[in-house]
């Protein structure tokens, strides 16, 4: 098959979990004889219009863009569908809800089949304002009406999908990402004044909608004698509540703010962890917890639905999202029940193992591209089917 790939920035990944997505099952694709092209945004590429390079066996090639919050992917989006439409794909694959948008432009001007995959309902984020949140639900249903198909990541997105728009979703959930050796000695966590088990873990894009705020007023009223809180994640778009957060925390010694970590650093800080906490608002399927149960690290989240989907039945706590209260609560218990709290640790990567990998992601995903290429021509829903039921 020859496939196009739409929405992410661009590999190899540095921050988002599109983007680390990509990365995982597109070079699993190559490695079965499939042709994949990536459209990427120049401006994370850092790669000049058109020029193109190779990403173990994917095809990344970088299109222009414009330095302006929102309008970079979007207008990246539409040249990777006009740039499509001079191409003879079988599949042409939207990630995410804005790029979406041009599902339609795919649908009119290709004989591709269109799939769209959904990591979470962007149209909810904080850092979209009113006109951006437009064109994101605009995308969605876009995507509702010239899908040839709807992959989501979660149960509760399959739900949403099927409950306002009487739309049926394949659900293919995200993997973590398979981590490679850290440093024994624990060298780049110890220049951070850490020490291994006596720190919580806030690891995720530093955005509203992921409340590190919430989890550290927790700790300010908390301060657990020994431990620390570490804030790990980069920027997205969001650096005037970035700048709040560093204020907050500038005179604090216990709470250590580590940027965005890739490659080993990461490994070891998750790794040396004594608790991950995720209070988060809104959610896909986030990674970054699904990391942390695969390496055994307990977890405490926000009681979220796709939260409830990873850690309920004993694999990890939760509390009420956006109750400071009940994080406070919840954060002390778990620093205080160590023995209870590994053995839900234990559960949750019982459960990742069994449950969430990449190679069963990338057979499913390509199964549903056979399914749709040899399936009769979609028919386009009425205007009746996008009416929203509430």
């Amino acid at each position: 098959m020859k496939i196009a790939v739409i929405g992410a920035k661009g590999l190899p990944p540095k921050q988002g979990g599109i983007e680390h997505y990509c990365a995982e099952i597109y070079p699993r694709m190559t490695a079965q004889s499939n042709i994949v092209d990536l459209f990427a945004r120049c401006s994370y590429t850092q790669n000049s219009w058109l020029v193109h390079h190779n990403f173990q066996g994917v095809r990344v090639v970088s299109l222009p863009g414009l330095h302006i919050k929102g309008v970079d992917a979007f207008l990246t989006s539409a040249l990777s569908a006009i740039a499509a439409t001079g191409q003879k794909y079988d599949i042409i694959h939207f990630h995410a809800l804005g790029p979406s948008l041009f599902t339609g432009l795919a649908r009119i001007t290709t004989s591709a089949k269109v799939i769209v995959t959904c990591q979470g309902l962007d149209w909810q984020r904080a850092k979209w304002g009113n006109f951006s949140t437009r064109l994101i639900q605009m995308g969605e249903k876009a995507a509702v009406r010239f899908a040839d198909g709807i992959i989501v990541v979660s149960d509760a997105l399959k739900s949403y999908f099927l409950q306002t728009y009487g739309r049926e979703t394949v659900y293919i959930p995200n993997a973590p990402a398979s981590y490679g050796d850290s440093d024994p000695n624990f060298t780049y966590a110890t220049q951070l004044g850490l020490t291994k088990g006596r720190y919580i873990l806030f690891l995720g894009r530093i955005v509203p909608e992921k409340r590190p705020d919430l989890l550290i007023e927790a700790f300010n009223i908390l301060k657990p004698q020994g431990w620390k809180l570490v804030i790990a994640g980069g920027v997205s778009d969001t650096k005037s509540f970035t700048a709040k957060l560093l204020e907050k925390i500038a005179n604090n010694p216990n709470i250590v703010f580590a940027g965005e970590l890739r490659g080993v650093r990461l490994w070891e800080i998750v790794r040396g962890a004594g608790l991950f906490v995720l209070p988060s608002d809104l959610e896909g399927l986030p990674l970054a917890m699904l990391e942390a149960m695969q390496e055994s690290i307990p977890v405490l989240a926000s009681n979220i639905p796709p939260h409830q989907q990873l850690i309920c039945g004993g694999r990890g706590m939760l509390f009420e999202a956006g109750n400071l209260n009940s994080c406070v609560r919840s954060l002390d218990w778990a620093i205080d029940h160590p023995i209870q709290m590994a053995a839900m640790a234990e559960n949750a990567q019982k459960h990742v193992q069994l449950h969430y990998g990449w190679d069963h992601i990338t057979s499913e995903t390509l199964k549903l591209y056979t399914t749709v290429l040899n399936s009769p021509e979609l028919v386009v829903n009425s205007p009746e089917s996008m009416v929203i039921r509430h």
